[in-house]
């Protein structure tokens, strides 16, 4: 089963309506919940140094869940859903969600390198916020718009992402090996504004309450001191 598609969730939005208890019971814990899974931290990483924030853009299916992990971590600025992989014209959820954009759904994470390193960033995204042996799919969701995609926004990120990528297949730290993509960004273009937070706007949302709490409580549980209590809102800026 898919996302619902974005006229339909407006609609849920305005009549403040959620999916039927039916819809709900087809997205059971074992379809749809992609496990936590411990990795290593990274064996090379940044050096934190003086200086301003640092940009970090992750696909991994749906970015309502991606989103909201990255707002509950400490030294993360900002965390937004968006798009990226194709071009500005094309950044529209209802054409991305066609999956014939080369769009990736995506959530540009503002970070203080200081605080949390891109390394950490990435063993969280690893961890917690998706499946990365998954083929243009997550969990429920399917379609070259969900895959797993590192978009780098600096050489060094490259190489650390590769690096790393490399480090967690030649541990075997997945049953499988990781299809993550690694690709410098082109473009990353904000989603509309009722994709944005919608995980803490919405906790019981049956989708919600499946595929990301579980993965914001993952957060908490296996990162505990990187974990903050209150998101980073969009909203709120």
């Amino acid at each position: 089963m898919t996302k619902p598609r974005a006229t339909q969730i407006r609609t849920i939005l305005i009549t403040g309506l959620l999916f039927s208890a039916a819809a709900a019971l087809r997205l059971s814990p074992s379809q749809a919940e992609e496990a936590p899974h411990v990795v290593p931290a990274p064996q090379a990483d940044e050096t934190a140094q003086a200086g301003g924030p640092e940009v970090a853009v992750l696909a991994g299916g749906c970015f309502w869940g991606v989103q909201g992990v990255f707002q509950h971590v400490k030294g993360v600025t900002s965390a937004v859903s968006g798009y990226a992989g194709g071009d500005r014209q094309h950044a529209q959820y209802e054409i991305v969600s066609t999956g014939t954009t080369g769009h990736a759904e995506s959530v540009r994470v503002t970070f203080d390198p200081r605080q949390v390193s891109y390394g950490k960033i990435l063993q969280i995204y690893f961890s917690v916020a998706h499946d990365p042996t998954e083929l243009n799919r997550q969990g429920p969701d399917s379609g070259t718009q969900y895959r797993s995609q590192i978009f780098t926004t600096t050489p060094e990120q490259a190489r650390i992402a590769a690096a790393y990528v490399r480090q967690l297949d030649g541990a075997h730290a997945f049953a499988a090996p990781i299809v993550t993509r690694i690709g410098t960004l082109k473009g990353f273009y904000p989603a509309e504004a009722y994709h944005q937070d919608f995980l803490t706007l919405h906790p019981d949302y049956p989708y919600i309450a499946i595929n990301d709490i579980p993965k914001v409580e993952a957060l908490q549980s296996l990162f505990p001191a990187l974990y903050r209590p209150d998101p980073v809102l969009v909203a709120a800026k």
